[in-house]
C-alpha cells in the first residue's frame, strides 16, 4: 500500500487567504490524502482536505476499515511525519507498563509497533529543485521482512511511491480543477470534495488501466479496470452502473472492500 498527498486550491492560493475571515475558511489548499494498492492500481482511501496530521490519521483510519484490519505486506509513503503517528495510533499495540514499585508517577501506556507492522519511507535528495537522489528508510519492521516483502510484490523491486504518485497524474488529467495551472480551479469547497470523490472512485470500476490487461484463451487483450484487477468486479462499469448501483451494507463474513467500493 502506498500513501501521499495531491495539492490543489478552492477559490484562490493559499497565500492570498485571510484567516481572520470566515469566508476564507474554506478557500486555499485542498489535498487529496490518497491510499492506493499498487499491484492492482486501486484507490482504497481518500480525504480530501487541508494537509494535516488529522486528514493523515482519519485516511489510515479509514484504509484499515476498509480492509477489515489486516497487516499490509507493506506500506511506504513519503516523509511527511503525521504517517509514522498515525499508522502507530492505528496498528500499534497499547502496552501498559509493569509497575516497578519505586515511589513516583507510573509510567503512561503507550502504543507499540507489532512484530509484522511493515512500513518504510522515501527520501528525496534534491538539488536546485531537482531529485538527484532517492533512498530508503524503514521506519517499522526488519531488513529481513522488507527483503521478503519486495520478493513477493508483483510490481515492484524496491521501496518506492512511483504507482501512487503515476496516479496523482492520471487524476490531474481526468479532473481539470486539479491541473497545476488552470482557470477551471474549484470555487466552491463541496463540490470540490464531492468531484474528487466521484473521479477517484469511479477511476475503480470505470477506467480500464493499460498495464492491467490481459490475454484471454484465444489470445486477445482483455482490457481490465482496476476492480477487475482486484476481484470486485467482472466487467468494466459503465459511469451510468457506477452511479446507480445501489450500495451494499456490510454483512458479517463479508470482505469489508466489497462494501466500500460500492458505497
Amino acid at each position: 500500500m502506498q500513501f501521499d498527498e495531491k495539492w490543489s486550491f478552492v477559490g484562490k492560493k493559499e497565500k492570498h487567504c485571510d484567516l481572520d475571515k470566515p469566508e476564507d475558511f474554506e478557500q486555499g489548499d485542498n489535498w487529496d490524502h490518497v491510499a492506493l494498492d499498487p499491484e492492482h492500481r486501486l484507490v482504497v482511501s481518500v480525504v480530501p482536505g487541508k494537509r494535516s496530521p488529522d486528514h493523515v490519521q482519519l485516511l489510515v483510519e479509514d484504509f484499515q476499515r476498509r480492509t477489515g484490519g489486516r497487516l499490509m505486506n507493506l506500506m511506504t509513503s513519503d516523509e511527511y511525519p503525521a504517517y509514522r503517528e498515525a499508522i502507530l495510533n492505528v496498528y500499534g499495540r497499547t502496552r501498559v507498563p509493569e509497575a516497578t514499585g519505586r515511589p513516583g508517577r507510573p509510567q503512561e501506556p503507550y502504543q507499540e509497533a507489532p512484530a509484522e507492522l511493515l512500513y518504510a519511507t522515501v527520501h528525496k535528495v534534491r538539488e536546485k529543485n531537482r531529485v538527484v537522489k532517492v533512498e530508503t528508510r524503514l521506519i517499522f519492521g526488519t531488513m529481513v521482512a522488507l527483503a521478503a516483502a519486495l520478493a513477493l510484490s508483483l510490481v515492484s523491486v524496491r521501496v518506492n511511491t512511483f504507482f501512487i504518485e503515476r496516479h496523482n497524474g492520471s487524476d490531474r488529467n481526468r479532473n481539470e480543477r486539479k491541473t497545476r495551472k488552470t482557470y477551471c480551479f474549484s470555487k466552491d469547497w463541496e463540490v470540490h470534495e464531492a468531484v474528487t470523490y466521484f473521479t477517484m472512485y469511479s477511476y475503480n470500476f470505470c477506467w480500464p488501466v493499460r498495464t492491467l490487461r490481459e490475454r484471454d484463451t484465444e489470445g486477445y487483450w482483455r482490457q481490465r479496470t482496476p476492480a477487475m484487477a482486484a476481484g470486485l468486479a467482472d466487467h468494466i462499469w459503465t459511469l451510468r452502473e457506477w452511479l446507480t448501483l445501489p450500495g451494499i451494507k456490510q454483512n458479517k463474513g463479508l470482505d469489508s472492500l466489497t462494501d466500500s467500493w460500492q458505497c
